[in-house]
């Protein structure tokens, strides 16, 4: 089986309580972690499109690195806005958490899909969009397209993961929609949506793909099945 949930907004130091988002929040690690090992295996797939612990250096990640590792299955991450202790792949894989896989101008191949993804960006029409959005959101496409060219292989399924929902304020698809289109994508799952945010959540199938929010308090903190 292959799950998605993004936003575990993890936080060994426990300094940043999650709850100013709403009384669902309260314990929300216990909540996830609980839901997780009663519906993962060993042998299943999980997907954390972003935003994974509030640390902010690679080596005080470890330890919500090490807690998501220590869960049943195999993950594969991207690094979402939140997630400043994100460095070089080098250092990701020199933790030595083997049921952990960082995506990152890369791809991975699990059973008969491939896995992509990137951070993705605000849509061009949110409020104060700058040049310097405009930069970012070129360089995650280009990410995007990196990461879906890194394995070819036309008999897969493909699925991509970003921590943006790819959609404009108005709900139409942006240029990360057409990018996917482009490979062929099956599924995208995406997170960064939260409370009062879940309005501008877009699902369902839309050019031929099919969109799913995984944001941890959109799935009631328990992985979703894909």
């Amino acid at each position: 089986m292959i799950y998605g949930i993004g936003d575990l907004h993890f936080d060994f130091s426990k300094n940043k309580p999650m709850d100013i988002f709403g009384d669902n929040w309260i314990d929300h690690e216990e909540q996830i972690i609980n839901n997780w090992k009663d519906k993962v295996n060993d042998e299943d797939l999980v997907l954390i499109p972003g935003d994974i612990s509030w640390a902010l250096r690679h080596n005080e990640a470890y330890f919500d690195l090490k807690r998501i590792h220590e869960l049943p299955g195999k993950k594969v991450l991207i690094k979402g806005n939140h997630d400043y202790w994100w460095q070089s792949l080098n250092k990701l894989k020199a933790m030595e958490l083997d049921s952990i896989e960082y995506i990152q101008n890369t791809a991975f191949q699990y059973k008969d899909y491939i896995i992509s993804g990137t951070r993705g960006w605000y849509s061009k029409d949110s409020d104060n969009f700058t040049e310097d959005d405009e930069k970012v959101f070129r360089r995650e496409l280009m990410r995007l397209r990196m990461s879906l060219s890194h394995i070819e292989n036309q008999d897969k399924k493909r699925i991509v993961m970003l921590h943006y929902p790819p959609f404009n304020m108005d709900f139409s698809p942006n240029e990360f929609v057409f990018i996917m289109k482009e490979f062929g994508v099956d599924i995208c799952i995406y997170g960064h949506l939260h409370s009062d945010g879940h309005k501008f959540a877009v699902e369902g199938n839309i050019e031929g793909i099919e969109f799913r929010c995984v944001s941890s308090d959109y799935i009631n903190f328990s992985p979703k099945e894909l």
